[in-house]
């Protein structure tokens, strides 16, 4: 838990936000309290092994790609109707 002094700190700071900060602040705090947040967080990380096909598929992509056969960002917005 925070100490008084940390809460004070926080609230003096909050105090010097506009509008636009102090709603983006509400909101990485809902985030970060939020039960999945703190699932997420303290989740073991889970090492998976790449496989010879998984490689090799990695490899054939980053040809494609170096062959210019991608598709681009802007591509894939209008594809899917946000060409923003």
């Amino acid at each position: 838990m925070a100490s008084t002094n940390e809460k004070r700190q926080a609230h003096e700071l909050l105090d010097q936000l506009n509008a636009g900060q102090l709603a983006a602040i509400v909101h990485l705090l809902q985030v970060m309290t939020s039960p999945l947040s703190r699932s997420l967080a303290s989740a073991a990380v889970e090492e998976e092994e790449i496989t010879p096909e998984t490689t090799a598929a990695i490899d054939r992509s980053r040809a494609s790609l170096t062959r210019g056969e991608g598709i681009s960002h802007q591509e894939i917005l209008r594809e899917f109707g946000s060409d923003k």
